[in-house]
């Protein structure tokens, strides 16, 4: 119960690393930049027995020649690859329990990631109702971006000029004299 209650564990973190970053990704495959950063968020890589260059070798090697990912079959023998490595003092089998114990419901870290500085010149500089000139126009009320139709004048082809206040109220009069 406890064995298949772990490997549970172990997918889900398999799943977790596989989709981080991509989001066209399904989370059944594991690329090798994901991979690099599983074996760094969850310490397998220690700088001394196991470097990044160790965990791209193994990568390398447990993956299918034409692949540029490994499934969670190959995940697990990847994890079987580096924890003799890893854990040196310990038994084959309990080198690879201390390692799944390592990965087993861990999740990608967002350490480093670029942070929105909170400074009253940054929010002068993006206050939007500030803006003037064409700049104003790329906004809503509200702040929102208005995209492509902010950016570019998008020309109607319905046969009124630009700013004609009665547009589409020919029909309604012209019925209405019959």
């Amino acid at each position: 119960m406890a064995e298949s209650a772990d490997m549970e564990q172990l997918l889900t973190a398999f799943r977790k690393f596989a989709v981080h970053g991509d989001t066209k990704a399904t989370g059944k495959d594991l690329t090798g930049k994901n991979w690099a950063k599983l074996c760094k968020d969850c310490k397998i890589i220690d700088g001394k027995n196991v470097t990044g260059t160790d965990v791209d070798i193994v990568f390398s090697k447990v993956k299918q020649k034409t692949s540029r990912v490994i499934n969670y079959e190959e995940f697990q023998k990847a994890l079987e690859e580096l924890a003799p490595k890893r854990f040196k003092g310990q038994s084959k089998e309990e080198a690879l329990q201390s390692i799944h114990k390592l990965v087993e419901g861990r999740e990608p870290t967002n350490v480093g990631v670029t942070k929105v500085a909170k400074t009253p010149a940054v929010d002068r500089l993006t206050d939007t109702s500030r803006y003037t000139g064409s700049h104003k126009e790329r906004f809503d009320e509200s702040g929102k971006g208005k995209g492509r139709e902010g950016r570019e004048e998008i020309v109607e082809n319905t046969g009124y000029v630009g700013a004609y206040k009665n547009a589409g109220t020919y029909d309604t009069k012209v019925k209405a004299e019959k």
